[in-house]
């Protein structure tokens, strides 16, 4: 089972890596959004998988949702900013 975690951990990471170039070559604003959203939400699995590994997912859970609304916030006020004030 664990052989089958690392495998999901690496493919998230990869998928994290592919992200990390649309954020840095991204061509608009939006796709770059995109990219940061999809990498928090990996990033969030990536500490869920870490936690059934280490043998402990409900303190891993917890982080996660955490990390989950700081990103929410983030994401709400880099929208305000690109928005505007008619949002």
């Amino acid at each position: 089972m664990h052989i089958i975690i690392v495998a999901i951990m690496v493919a998230v990471v990869c998928v994290i890596g592919m992200m990390l170039q649309r954020i840095y070559q991204g061509p608009t604003v939006y796709d770059r959004m995109n990219g940061l959203g999809v990498t928090g939400a990996d990033t969030i699995l990536l500490i869920i998988l870490f936690g059934y590994l280490d043998g402990r997912p409900e303190m891993y859970v917890d982080i996660a949702m955490s990390y989950t609304l700081i990103g929410f916030v983030g994401s709400v006020i880099i929208a305000k900013y690109l928005g505007g004030k008619d949002v």
